[in-house]
């Protein structure tokens, strides 16, 4: 019976994120054939000057609180980098995460930037481990108080009643708790997870990921509620910020292109209008994840172009003497004729 049990768990876990999906996809085919389009352009240009400002600088500080994260791996892998070049290369690969996907930012530009500063590739697996789980780590705490206490309106093709729902909150800030508590009675001893051998920090290390996640999150809700005019409590922006984070997760869209912005017009729609929703996301979208990833790729291409002449420098001083140059250098000239 038991055996059955663990099958059964987990085709639902292996079904849970497909079915999500297809629930998404479905949300942004109803909610983009309902859009009025040149409506929320209007909506857009309406858009008060003040909250972009403020909507901007409050991404900037997302941004660095989110490389942070790689300051908590600085201190678990005990790499030498500086903290300032550490914070600049995560910078850099969150805002392409953010934009073209984990494989781009979070893997192939992580990389790339920590091997060219000296850092083994399992160094650098290990700094995106702890970064990842630094990041939901937060979610799954800050969700789950959420939905526990303050329940965010869900897409009305969820039926799911205020009693499971807090629920759900309660078993992620469970987990967030589970994940501390193992963090306590291990010590910085490994675990074994999945075949993989893990080391779980100390609890004050285990705490700084959790507060340091829980801000970043709270303040990516403090954008979108702010540049949807503070209209809907900040819990429910929060909480749908919340949910569409994990919407655009499971579809495997780059960017979360298109889900973010149905699963907030399902959610403050009918409320809000759906061209004011979509202008206050295509906002959002503009300062924190273009802005960044404009900044970001000129930085990249400046670090391209540094490395590159570092590299050229160091072949000229390994480049040997040639022997034309070096027979002229050491012959004596001929003494004048009668000398």
């Amino acid at each position: 019976m038991t055996a059955q049990r663990a099958v059964l768990w987990s085709r639902v876990k292996q079904l849970a994120p497909w079915a999500l999906a297809l629930l998404v996809l479905a949300l942004l085919v109803h909610e983009a054939g309902s859009v009025n389009w040149p409506e929320v352009g209007r909506a857009l240009l309406q858009q008060p000057h003040t909250a972009l400002a403020g909507a901007a600088l409050l991404a900037l500080l997302s941004h660095a609180l989110f490389s942070s994260y790689d300051l908590v791996a600085r201190h678990e892998t005990g790499h030498r980098l500086s903290a300032p070049r550490t914070l600049g290369i995560a910078a850099v690969c969150y805002a392409f995460n953010l934009n073209f996907g984990s494989l781009v930012g979070a893997l192939a530009m992580k990389l790339r930037l920590y091997g060219r500063a000296g850092l083994q590739a399992g160094q650098v697996v290990r700094i995106i481990v702890v970064a990842v789980v630094t990041n939901w780590v937060g979610y799954l705490a800050l969700g789950g108080l959420l939905l526990a206490l303050a329940p965010p309106p869900l897409p009305p093709q969820i039926d799911l009643s205020d009693a499971a729902v807090r629920a759900v909150g309660v078993a992620l800030f469970t987990a967030a708790l589970a994940y501390l508590l193992s963090c306590t009675l291990r010590r910085g001893r490994s675990v074994l997870v999945r075949g993989h051998h893990f080391t779980l920090p100390v609890p004050s290390v285990a705490l700084w990921q959790l507060a340091v996640s829980m801000a970043n999150w709270s303040l990516m809700g403090l954008i979108v509620w702010l540049l949807l005019g503070q209209a809907v409590p900040y819990a429910a922006a929060l909480g749908v910020l919340l949910f569409a984070a994990v919407a655009g997760v499971a579809t495997h869209v780059p960017a979360g292109l298109g889900v973010i912005e149905a699963v907030f017009v399902a959610c403050f729609g009918a409320e809000l209008g759906a061209a004011r929703v979509l202008a206050a996301l295509l906002s959002y979208r503009a300062v924190y994840y273009l802005t960044p990833l404009l900044l970001a790729s000129l930085g990249y291409a400046v670090a391209e172009a540094s490395m590159a002449r570092a590299s050229e420098l160091a072949r000229s001083y390994k480049r040997p003497i040639s022997s034309s140059t070096s027979s002229t250098s050491t012959t004596r000239p001929s003494p004048p004729l009668g000398q």
